[in-house]
Order: C-alpha cells, then structure tokens, then sequence
C-alpha cells in the first residue's frame, strides 16, 4: 500500500529534487535529491547497509522544510474564535476540504430536504453569506478547492447543491477530482489560510463531526500550506461546472 505522503517544500528554482515529504501516518521524513554513487564515498558512510540509499542535498532544503522539533505544541481555539477570523482577515482567506463528509451538514434541514428531493431550498441572506458579502465588497478574495470522490458522496453532492449560495455571496469555489489530489499528494488535512500568514487546521473525529482548530503561524510551515493551496487551485474546477459535467455523465 502506498504511503500517505504531503510534499514540506523545495528549495528548487525549477521543480526538480531536492525535496521532502513527510508520511502522516508514521510521520517519517522522505528526503529527495541526487543519488550518492561514489563508491568511495558509500564506504566512509557509518551504519550504511546493503539496503540503503543515500542522497545528497543542500543544508538548507532542511533547515527551511525538514521538521524543527520532535513535538509540538497545538496551539488550539475553539469554535467561537474562529468564526472570528472570517471578519478579522485582511485580505486572503482560502479553504481545502477534503473529507467525504461533515456531521454538521447531516444536522441542517436542508440535508433531508436534499436526500428526499435532490435539490436545496438556498438562503442567500444566511449569516455566513451576509458576512462573505461584506469581505468581498471590501476588496477582500474567499475561496475554496473541494476535493470531490468519484463518484461523489452524498456529502459532496449536498456541498455541490449548495455552492452556488457561496459563489452569489462571492466566494470563488472549486471542485477536484480526489484521484488528482492524490497524485498532487494533497494529503487529507482540511484547512484555511488567512493573509497566507496564518493556518486554521480543522480536527475531526471519525464520525466527521468537528472539534477544535489548530493555529498554525510557524512560516516554514504556513509555506508548505500555501503550497498546497497552489497545487490544489491548479486546473481545479469552478463548482458550477463540475456539477454541470457530473449531470452529463
């Protein structure tokens, strides 16, 4: 089975190695980068065996990108402070969604309303569209990638069903497919990034219901978001059309 891997970073000009990777599920390092062959070189290696490799990189591909502690500390608010920072940021604020499912979208009406008809009656004036509306009138950017399965969940087909109350209030909502996302190595970290200075990491249980957010600030990491947040934005799809070719298939 293949590892569950999240690209750190890159200090390359071009796109080329060196780099790292972290597995989240072990949390082991995968450093990158141009093979070690002399074998000269191989034989002053201390602990070498038959089955390692070795690769050579420069020292600051991992003071910039590779881990700087064992552990570290959540810094963890709750639900009400976040909701703060939707009012509070400046200029940018950017989502990945990837789970299959949230527990708060089965709670709301219109859930049942969904799974009975197939469609959403839409409150454009909620509270959540009031305050989009305001950020965006004041020259501010909001938007989203949603990963998608394939086929969609139903999950997904609710969120689908309801973004075009987010894309009125002026959020730029975008759907990718979750093969794509895995071979981009998104990984399943479902965050937001205000003023690409600033990370909100969303915990979930297993039952998709939401807990706490982790706030991330550590530069060197809020990069590695940023980048991601590029990878993710890169020939996503806007919402209206997915769902468009979803209905053509």
């Amino acid at each position: 089975m293949a590892r569950q891997m999240v690209f750190n970073g890159t200090d390359s000009k071009n796109g080329s190695c060196p780099a790292v990777h972290t597995d989240t599920d072990t949390g082991d390092i995968i450093v990158q980068g141009t093979p070690l062959t002399d074998p000269d070189d191989l034989a002053r290696l201390k602990h070498f065996g038959p089955g390692d490799a070795a690769v050579v990189v420069p020292r600051e591909l991992l003071v910039n990108h590779g881990p700087k502690e064992m552990t570290r500390v959540p810094k963890l608010i709750g639900p009400e402070e976040f909701g703060r920072l939707f009012e509070t940021f400046e200029h940018t604020a950017w989502r990945l969604e990837t789970r299959r499912g949230y527990a708060s979208d089965r709670e709301d009406e219109t859930y049942a309303e969904f799974m009975e008809t197939g469609a959403i009656t839409l409150d454009y004036d909620d509270d959540w569209s009031r305050n989009i509306r305001r950020q965006v009138l004041a020259g501010k950017t909001v938007g989203r990638v949603r990963i998608v399965d394939e086929p969609p969940t139903q999950g997904q087909l609710f969120l689908l069903a309801d973004s075009p109350r987010g894309t009125a209030a002026g959020e730029d909502i975008r759907c990718l497919p979750r093969s794509e996302a895995e071979t981009r190595l998104l990984g399943n970290e479902d965050f937001w990034i205000f003023d690409s200075r600033l990370v909100a990491r969303l915990n979930f249980d297993d039952h998709d219901v939401f807990h706490d957010v982790e706030i991330i600030t550590e530069p060197a990491e809020v990069l590695r978001y940023c980048q991601l947040r590029d990878v993710a934005t890169h020939d996503a799809t806007f919402c209206g059309e997915f769902a468009a070719q979803l209905r053509t298939t």
